[in-house]
């Protein structure tokens, strides 16, 4: 997800009332992703959240994890304004004021060493990839020692598509922006984050052909 001039912010159309705004996308994999999150990434401290989007993942994974302190946020104004309507909403305490992080700009407003958590849901391949080396240089800075990186979509493996639907994904994404683009996981993620201190600890098959990938910083 960029907000570059005239770019698109989601790749889906989405309803909007009261300033929040619904992803179908969400409704359909929400539960699935919630609860892989719950089984390999930390359920109590500070988890931040890149690219937050309509805000709706965060409400439903900080609705079943109240030991979290959730850091939501997202660089596109009109996404901000959902996350936070989705958090007046949702009543919850461990959800926190959207911030407006851009991944591509470092450094991030957080202390070294001071997460536990970050998370980034169908955004590395909807952003110049400039934006997933700096989730991971920033992952392997503001991360405790033993901290997770948790990324949620489509990716290859050593250099073939897992499906023709993610091959024409990939085609799909690059005929709307040249850096978009389904990313490599080993050829491209898991050096970038071993040169950031991080080392892949699972990758969990999801529907429609997509992987969640948890990575852990080196103690």
């Amino acid at each position: 997800m960029t907000t570059d001039q005239d770019t698109p912010i989601a790749l889906e159309a989405r309803a909007e009332k009261e300033a929040r705004l619904y992803s179908p996308s969400v409704e359909r994999n929400r539960e699935v992703i919630k609860d892989v999150f719950l089984k390999t990434m930390p359920t109590a401290g500070q988890v931040l959240e890149i690219a937050s989007g309509t805000g709706e993942h965060g409400v439903h994974i900080a609705r079943h994890a109240p030991a979290l302190t959730w850091l939501p946020g997202d660089p596109d104004a009109r996404s901000r304004a959902s996350i936070a309507a989705w958090r007046e909403a949702s009543g919850l305490k461990n959800i926190m004021p959207p911030h407006d992080i851009d991944a591509r700009q470092m450094p991030w407003a957080f202390e070294t060493a001071s997460l536990d958590g970050i998370v980034a849901i169908n955004m590395i391949h909807i952003a110049p990839f400039d934006a997933a080396r700096g989730v991971f240089h920033e992952a392997g800075r503001i991360l405790k020692p033993g901290g997770k990186l948790f990324l949620y979509g489509p990716f290859s493996r050593k250099g073939v598509h897992t499906a023709p639907s993610n091959a024409d994904f990939d085609r799909s994404l690059k005929a709307q922006d040249a850096q978009w683009g389904v990313r490599d996981l080993d050829e491209e993620l898991i050096p970038t984050a071993a040169s950031a201190g991080l080392q892949m600890e699972a990758t969990i098959s999801m529907p429609a052909n997509n992987l969640s990938v948890v990575f852990i910083k080196k103690g």
